[in-house]
């Protein structure tokens, strides 16, 4: 076990994410470095952590929220804008380094970066709220040019390093053989907590449930009026609202476009568009089947998952099964490639992984569970299987405890 995740640095503790190691390393290339995600999930915080650590005072951080910020970039004359940084304290006698906060704000920047990045010494790391955004709007701009990184709300280690509870990460799953008490007793209450709460870090860092529960009411009330609003030309706040409840309430189940558009009143098509902005956006993850074949057998819809169970629980009342298996998805979401295995008959393996393993997710699980998840990895070609269990069961250990997905 390890606290090596945990930094204190002049009284203000910093919390280390997975993703850490990979931006500092970045931080060599001459590459833009963009780092996007849902709001709250850490961003700014961890931008002006890589920035603190950078060997250098020729760096500054902007908040493009801020008006007198924008104005910094909005010469039409891009020459002009190193005039406006140096007059910042910047100076062209070596490399700028420069952290642009939620750049989705301003419109222009991706043709204002392209041209200072190609003509001046200038390492830029860009944070911005919206995939969809940033995706369509760099991805020609840019080109050639730029790393996206994903931060995610915490998954169950990071959400441990952040209540500075000493645990090791498993980076193979394969590795954690059946259920293990001790590990389930000394965390089991962190992990309930993570469940029904989810990982947004402020969220997981507020004492009392009601503070938990008002600053997920406000992570979903910025993401829709703010986020969602700026990017898409949908004006009825009701029907966004509508049809994120509905599907929080349909977390681990297949995507049925139709009936959901014969529930809401709604097209199709604009079904369709909600739903694909909902996944760009972070909101919502949907996931695909799983096969080696074309048998008719094999159902092709996909299945959904929500970014946060803490987000699902605000919007839909939801089931204590489907609380879990949504929890155990955002623990894998960052380690593997994920697939499901569903037969016609209802029938399906939860989670495949890399093609290869499958996870099972039961509550209580039993060796029945067991003997039907080998039959059905059997249909499905793959040879490595496990289940996934939230509770102890009597006199059967042959499972692994979700907790230690880490």
């Amino acid at each position: 076990m390890t606290w090596c995740n945990m930094i204190v640095t002049m009284n203000k503790t910093y919390y280390k994410r997975k993703i850490y190691s990979a931006l500092k390393e970045h931080m060599n290339s001459n590459d833009v470095t963009i780092i996007t995600g849902m709001r709250r999930t850490g961003k700014t915080t961890l931008v002006e952590h890589l920035l603190s650590e950078i060997d250098s005072k020729n760096k500054i951080f902007l908040d493009l929220e801020k008006i007198s910020n924008q104005e910094l970039f909005s010469d039409k004359n891009y020459d002009n804008v190193i005039i406006n940084l140096e007059r910042r304290g910047l100076t062209q006698k070596e490399r700028m380094f420069v952290a642009l906060d939620e750049i989705q704000t301003m419109q222009n920047i991706p043709s204002v970066i392209k041209y200072l990045h190609d003509h001046y010494n200038i390492k830029f790391i860009l944070t911005g709220s919206s995939s969809y955004y940033l995706k369509n709007q760099f991805t020609e701009s840019l080109a050639g040019r730029k790393m996206l990184f994903e931060l995610f709300p915490l998954d169950f280690s990071e959400f441990l390093t952040f209540k500075e509870i000493p645990h090791i990460a498993t980076k193979n799953i394969e590795l954690i053989k059946s259920f293990d008490t001790n590990e389930f007793d000394r965390l089991k209450a962190y992990y309930e907590e993570y469940i029904e709460f989810g990982g947004f870090p402020k969220v997981v860092l507020a004492q009392k449930i009601e503070e938990k529960k008002n600053i997920l009411d406000d992570i979903i009330s910025s993401y829709i009026n703010i986020d969602i609003k700026s990017i898409a030309d949908f004006k009825e706040s009701s029907s966004i609202i509508n049809i994120a409840k509905m599907l929080a309430g349909r977390i681990g189940n297949k995507l049925d476009y139709s009936k959901i558009s014969h529930l809401t009143g709604l097209s199709r098509p604009t079904v369709q568009n909600y739903i694909s902005l909902f996944e760009q956006t972070y909101l919502i993850s949907l996931v695909p089947v799983f096969t080696k074949n074309q048998d008719r057998e094999i159902v092709k819809a996909q299945k959904i998952y929500f970014s946060d169970n803490g987000l699902a629980g605000i919007l839909a009342d939801i089931d204590s099964g489907s609380k879990f298996e949504n929890a155990i998805f955002n623990q894998l979401r960052k380690k593997n490639n994920i697939k499901y295995f569903s037969l016609k008959n209802g029938n399906e393996i939860d989670f495949i992984m890399d093609n290869k393993l499958g996870l099972e997710v039961k509550e209580t699980p039993t060796g029945h569970d067991l003997k039907d998840l080998s039959n059905l990895s059997e249909k499905a070609g793959i040879s490595s299987y496990k289940l996934v269990g939230r509770h102890k069961t009597p006199n059967f250990s042959e499972y692994m405890w979700g907790g230690n997905i880490l």
